[in-house]
């Protein structure tokens, strides 16, 4: 009786990674050897899990692998795409590319959540949790397959579907840095000031206005300072566009 019980679970975690195996590959455009890998690539740290080696089992580590080779291989390409750019735009242009809400963006849309195993209620994740899985990914998929594999993906699942240099030369990454920029140049006194801390711990909101020459200019409201000062940083860059445009 035993040896049947362990017959069965044995058939239903195959089955679960022969799914897993298949979603993957869908993908990937191609067959992944070590299948670990990705299942470690969605593997929360909330879960606590330890490897043979008793390392800690999760997507982090992998999270830093797979930013270095996002930005080599973009990088590669903005050098080759735009030979007259100069450092300094190809750094800038670069950024936007590995932006967190683009990396979010891709995340969301390759439907990467769907794998991820946590103890914490999804309903709690930040929205990062997208770029960093995807991130999380592309690690894995250079141990798995090498170099030339992933730098192929990048190419065919990034580059060429998401990566428009034109359009991405007008794109704002920071609005907080746009507004700041300009009150630098016309020597102008800004300042961001949390006015509201309202919520719980784990929904806590913050309100924060932007004041430049001691005058509110906008608020903005988000579950972070930095997001509100973002959020009111873009809502002034509206209300002064033609003066910050005015270069």
């Amino acid at each position: 009786m035993r040896k049947f019980f362990k017959k069965i679970i044995k058939n239903s975690r195959s089955h679960e990674d022969g799914i897993f195996f298949d979603k993957i590959t869908k993908i990937l455009g191609f067959k992944p050897v070590t299948i670990r890998y990705y299942k470690k690539a969605f593997t929360h740290r909330s879960t606590n899990k330890l490897d043979e080696t008793g390392n800690p089992f999760n997507y982090e580590r992998l999270e830093f692998l797979g930013d270095a080779m996002l930005g080599s291989v973009i990088a590669a390409h903005l050098y080759n795409e735009v030979p007259t750019g100069d450092e300094g735009y190809l750094t800038k242009m670069r950024s936007k590319i590995v932006s967190r809400e683009h990396l979010n963006e891709l995340g969301r849309d390759f439907n990467l959540i769907q794998f991820v195993e946590s103890k914490v209620n999804p309903q709690h994740f930040g929205e990062n949790i997208h770029g960093n899985i995807f991130e999380a990914f592309i690690g894995a998929i250079y141990l798995d397959k090498g170099f030339n594999y992933c730098e192929k993906f990048i190419y065919d699942k990034v580059i060429e579907p998401y990566v428009d240099i034109p359009k991405l030369e007008g794109k704002v990454i920071s609005y907080k840095s746009l507004v700041i920029e300009w009150c630098q140049k016309e020597k102008k006194h800004f300042a961001f000031e949390v006015f509201d801390d309202t919520g719980i711990e784990d929904q806590k909101y913050f309100g924060v206005k932007l004041t430049i020459d001691q005058k509110i200019i906008a608020k903005g409201r988000a579950t972070s300072k930095k997001k509100a000062e973002e959020k009111a940083s873009k809502r002034a860059y509206f209300a002064l566009q033609e003066k910050i445009d005015k270069k």
